[in-house]
């Protein structure tokens, strides 16, 4: 797949912004606050309907803007795709797929796959599990529309579960309403945990040996799949769980278990490397991770994403960085950059300097 344009209005700092990379490697360099990020967000945003920042959309319009826009065309082994996503100051936003709108969100998946390398990603090693999760949700969202619709089932049933929670500790005629919600949730986590176990199964081969490689053979990383509900594909065992924790669950007024509660494992040689692990593990890790993401897609698709990679080669030490860009060949990539000196070994085929949300090609 190849982002062929992409155009922004009113995106963060950018007023206007008409953005063509070439099928290579492209490169923006620029000072800290200039736009860089914030040009790879609107790219991601169009690729999984979600900022990798912020969950609050008015965050993405410019000051004083009454909405931002992003268009992205691309092209795929099976012909030209559009993307729009329009983001009014209030409302709701809309998402056109080839200039018509879209009834639903999860339309717009599927058009634009991209993954995003930042260093916020370490997150995804050294924090909770939740920040893991939403690693698995964002690469599943895209892949595959109907985890995408299940994921959006599933949270609207614990909200309102929640909701019914809180409300039958005041009046407990309202204790029978969990029922309802539980079967929603039950069906929709069941769903959830099938496609979850399938593709950390793919993903857990793919970064065994892609950390092998990087760690020269040293060290083993597994990434092992705990679902919150031990034989959760199914939705009566959903339900047989729900129902088991109930009593806990009107007590501390929230839902304890289920796909919100899910585990990503990550182990180098047996130990947990989020607890454990050393820096330069955990920076493994994360590389690891994303290259095999990369991977998954494309044996999944049938051709590689966009590949964003967000201020990470200062980052990376000569042998991951080296190990990355072994990896480019045959990938459209997107790299920020402070000074070009951080992309040594790189060859772009295109650059541009930002300054201000503005690209001068250099």
């Amino acid at each position: 797949m190849r982002v062929v344009s992409a155009k922004l209005n009113h995106f963060r700092n950018y007023e206007s912004c008409d953005f063509a990379p070439c099928a290579g490697v492209n490169v923006l360099m620029g000072d800290n606050g200039q736009g860089k990020t914030n040009l790879l967000e609107a790219l991601f945003l169009c690729c999984t309907g979600r900022s990798h920042r912020t969950r609050q959309d008015r965050e993405l319009i410019g000051w004083e803007a009454d909405f931002a826009s992003v268009r992205v065309r691309a092209e795929r082994s099976d012909g030209s795709h559009e993307v729009e996503v329009i983001l009014p100051a209030g409302g709701k936003r809309k998402i056109k797929i080839a200039g018509r709108e879209a009834a639903r969100s999860g339309e717009l998946m599927g058009h634009v796959t991209g993954v995003l390398f930042s260093p916020e990603d370490l997150r995804a090693v050294k924090d909770g599990p939740a920040e893991r999760r939403r690693m698995v949700d964002m690469t599943l969202s895209q892949i595959r529309p109907a985890y995408y619709y299940a994921l959006q089932r599933y949270n609207r049933a614990l909200k309102q579960r929640n909701e019914a929670l809180r409300a039958a500790a005041v009046n407990a005629s309202l204790f029978s309403t969990l029922d309802t919600w539980d079967e929603q949730l039950a069906a929709a986590g069941a769903e959830l945990m099938r496609h979850r176990r399938a593709y950390i199964e793919r993903l857990s081969a793919a970064a065994e040996e892609t950390y092998r490689e990087i760690a020269g053979g040293r060290e083993r990383l597994s990434v092992r799949y705990r679902p919150s509900v031990s034989a959760g594909d199914d939705a009566q065992s959903n339900m047989e769980a729900l129902f088991g924790a109930r009593e806990q669950d009107v007590r501390r007024l929230t839902t304890s278990v289920g796909a919100h509660r899910d585990e990503v494992l990550l182990a180098v040689e047996g130990r947990e490397v989020r607890a454990y692990g050393s820096q330069g593990q955990q920076r493994t890790a994360a590389l690891s991770l994303r290259l095999s993401e990369l991977a998954v897609m494309r044996a999944e698709m049938g051709e590689w994403p966009v590949l964003m990679l967000d201020d990470v080669m200062s980052e990376l030490d000569p042998s991951r960085r080296r190990h990355l860009i072994d990896r480019l060949d045959g990938i459209q990539t997107l790299v920020t950059c402070t000074d070009m000196s951080d992309l040594a070994g790189i060859r772009p085929g295109a650059a541009w300097r930002v300054s201000g949300a503005n690209l001068t090609a250099f």
